[in-house]
């Protein structure tokens, strides 16, 4: 195809001035796009950058971060030693202390360290002279105060027979009823008397008066006789006489003496309160009888407790006190230890304490199997973990596991140093392969409480501060918690003092913390 020549007279502009023409925009409208539609432009620049980037410009707070503890965990299959970790063994709880529970000077070792001894066995003994002394007095004390009561029981049983049996006052009631009959008696003879006396003294009257008419006849020896015999008479009538009042007063002192024995007869007053006393007498003597048998037992307990025996069948690990050492009992005024003899402890109950890592304490478990080695033990001696302790130290940077012994064989005994292989505990799918798990931790002092649960503040990337909830799994002993869900591997932890944040509110990260952790 030839090629033809272009023709560029056509693109040519007419630059020639066009007299003709008219102008076609006003003047206002160049002025707004000159100047007002330029600024405006600029005005919502101006805005929008401000409005991108008003949180930039308010004051932040400055804060301090730490990153999530990150640590990787295998799964591993049932079985498979994980770690070892050195320990020595111990009794399980503890060693039992034997104390004597009497006060005294140990005259006697019975046994020596490591010896086996059965329950009840005698281990020490003390001076016992002492002891044999205050038995032997309290069994005379006893002796006395059991004669006490005898003869307080035989009053007793007077006072009762008496009570039972006034014969004494039935005795006292008769006398004075007798004197009552014999005074009415002399009363009731009385007039006749009187009568006898009336005729005798007008007898005597006759008689003096006929020999005084024959005065010249006989001798006045015979008239005075007769005379005499007259005054007697006289004398002995008015006696008489005067004799019936005293015999009625006799007779009514009687009459009430004997009433007032009848009433005694029957209150037996006094009677009963010589029961009553002597039955008190009885109680007091029994008391302190009984007491005297307290004194005995308490004093025999004394002089059995001079021998000091084991509480347990085991083996004897230290020996505490030597002969001629003073123990002091169950004296509450004694140390701690005063009258610890031997520590003993049960072979059949040993436990090791193994000193952790602290990375390696993630992986331990309650139950979980754990092998145990030592020299003086051929072959390996299976354990389970018991627990973890509270007894971290610094200088190791380890974590104190308490694992039991199964079954221990009699070569082992405390204080032997062991190594302890941890191993992997049974998993529910036994049969998968071994994987490597991530596990995210955080220091305890940053988790705070809340109405909704546990949760921290982090940083996000535009530095705003956000209350993450957690969910929190279990403590271990470097002061980290572990955290199930709610963070994540990149998350960064605000450390420093989150009183003045809010949520969603701009923070200046200053740095990261280097002090969390570390004790002051």
């Amino acid at each position: 195809m030839a090629d033809t020549p272009l023709d560029l007279s056509q693109l040519a502009l007419d630059r020639s001035p066009d007299r003709d023409a008219t102008p076609t925009k006003p003047r206002r409208k160049r002025w707004l796009t000159r100047y007002v539609l330029p600024i405006g432009i600029l005005a919502g620049f101006i805005a929008l950058l401000v409005a991108a980037a008003g949180r930039q410009l308010l004051p932040r707070p400055s804060v301090t971060v730490v990153p999530v503890v990150v640590k990787r965990a295998e799964t591993q299959q049932a079985g498979t030693p994980l770690f070892q970790a050195p320990g020595w063994i111990e009794p399980r709880p503890t060693a039992i202390s034997v104390a004597a529970l009497a006060p005294g000077v140990i005259e006697e070792l019975l046994v020596v360290a490591g010896q086996h001894v059965q329950k009840d066995e005698a281990i020490a003994k003390l001076i016992a002279i002492d002891a044999e002394l205050d038995v032997q007095q309290a069994k005379n004390q006893l002796a006395i105060r059991a004669g006490e009561l005898k003869r307080a029981i035989a009053e007793r049983d007077a006072a009762r027979i008496r009570l039972e049996n006034p014969v004494h006052l039935q005795v006292q009631s008769a006398d004075a009823q007798s004197m009552l009959a014999k005074a009415q008696t002399e009363l009731a003879k009385l007039p006749f008397l009187i009568q006898a006396a009336e005729a005798k003294v007008d007898y005597a009257r006759s008689s003096m008066e006929g020999k005084r008419s024959a005065k010249g006849a006989i001798s006045g020896r015979i008239i005075d006789r007769a005379e005499s015999d007259y005054a007697a008479s006289v004398a002995n009538l008015k006696e008489l006489r005067e004799r019936r009042p005293n015999l009625q007063r006799e007779a009514d002192a009687l009459a009430e003496k004997v009433t007032a024995l009848k009433r005694q007869l029957e209150l037996l007053v006094e009677e009963t309160r010589q029961l009553q006393e002597a039955e008190a007498k009885v109680q007091a003597a029994e008391a302190l009888r009984d007491e005297a048998e307290l004194q005995v037992r308490q004093a025999e307990l004394t002089l059995r407790r001079t021998v000091v025996r084991a509480p347990m069948k085991g083996r004897v690990l230290r020996l505490v006190a030597a002969p001629g050492t003073r123990v002091m009992g169950l004296d509450s005024s004694g140390g701690h230890s005063s009258s610890t003899v031997v520590e003993m402890y049960d072979p059949g109950r040993l436990q090791v304490r193994a000193d952790v890592r602290l990375e390696d304490v993630p992986m331990v478990t309650q139950g979980q199997p754990v092998q145990i080695e030592t020299a003086s033990s051929a072959g390996v001696i299976e354990g389970r973990v018991l627990q973890t302790t509270s007894s971290a130290n610094i200088q190791k940077n380890t974590l104190e596991v308490k694992v039991e012994l199964i079954r221990p064989p009699p070569t082992v005994s405390p204080e032997m140093l062991v190594t302890a292989t941890f191993l992997a505990p049974a998993i529910a799918n036994s049969n998968r392969e071994p994987t490597e798990t991530q596990r995210l931790f955080v220091p305890r002092e940053l988790v705070q409480s809340t109405p909704s649960g546990a949760a921290v503040w982090v940083v996000d990337a535009d530095e705003i501060a956000r209350r993450r909830s957690l969910e929190l799994g279990r403590s271990i002993g470097d002061g980290l918690v572990e955290i199930k869900s709610g963070l994540k591997l990149t998350d960064k932890l605000i450390a420093s003092d989150t009183a003045g944040l809010k949520q969603d509110s701009p923070v200046e990260v200053s740095g990261d913390d280097q002090t969390l952790g570390i004790e002051k």
